[in-house]
């Protein structure tokens, strides 16, 4: 028995078939059209905008309700420029020394490598921590469960969600990342998990020509 009490579904009313097929199809339309972008502007973006995305990440699904992220919202030019500046460290290293010839190989299309000018540009880099667990009140702790699970569909609630207001993003996971802890001031039981450069596109900005994998490829129906 649930130790939470129980209410009526707050907003849940049953539509017609047609209705959520309608939904389902305009829902794919707008997101196909999500693409990862590496030239931002530096355009400012109102913080109103960050703070509902965040607010709609924190809704995802997680293990037994612990909640196990912690969003912070990097707008300071110095502290993104100390970010880039470690950043570029590790992936000057990952690229020269680290990295398999297969990982290149896929990379190479893209055009990547250790420059992350982007990481300056964009208005705001959102870093995104995992929580091992949660310090009470009464300074006892609280497990987490399935927090990488929670913490990545989070994530992608967040993409959704800046896609959603208009804006574009880039992930950015430079190895290691514990600099990112220490340059953000965060306690040791977080972890960083990734970073989310997000604000508008540079003007007449270009992606790469790619496909995604067809329904068949992806799903089976049993």
């Amino acid at each position: 028995m649930s130790k939470y009490e129980l209410i009526p579904h707050p907003t849940y009313s049953r539509i017609s078939e047609q209705e959520m097929i309608n939904n389902a199809k305009s829902f794919y339309k707008l997101m196909k059209n999500r693409r990862t972008v590496r030239d931002f502007s530096p355009d400012p973006v109102p913080q109103e905008i960050i703070e509902n995305a965040i607010l709609t990440a924190g809704t995802a699904p997680n293990g037994a309700n612990m909640q196990p992220w912690y969003f912070t919202v990097v707008k300071s030019a110095d502290l993104k420029k100390q970010i880039r500046t470690e950043a570029e460290k590790v992936e000057k290293e990952f690229y020269d020394t680290k990295a398999p010839d297969y990982w290149l190989d896929a990379l190479a299309p893209l055009g990547t490598d250790e420059n992350k000018e982007y990481l300056e540009i964009a208005p705001y880099l959102i870093v995104i921590f995992t929580r091992k667990h949660t310090v009470l009140s009464d300074d006892t702790i609280k497990q987490h469960y399935y927090i990488h699970e929670s913490v990545g569909i989070a994530t992608g609630m967040l993409i959704t969600a800046i896609h959603n207001a208009g804006l574009v993003s880039l992930t950015h996971t430079p190895k290691p990342m514990l600099f990112l802890r220490d340059l953000l001031q965060r306690p040791k039981y977080e972890t960083p998990f990734l970073i989310l450069a997000v604000g508008y596109p540079k003007e007449n900005v270009q992606v790469p020509k790619i496909d995604k994998k067809s329904l068949d490829e992806i799903a089976t129906f049993l």
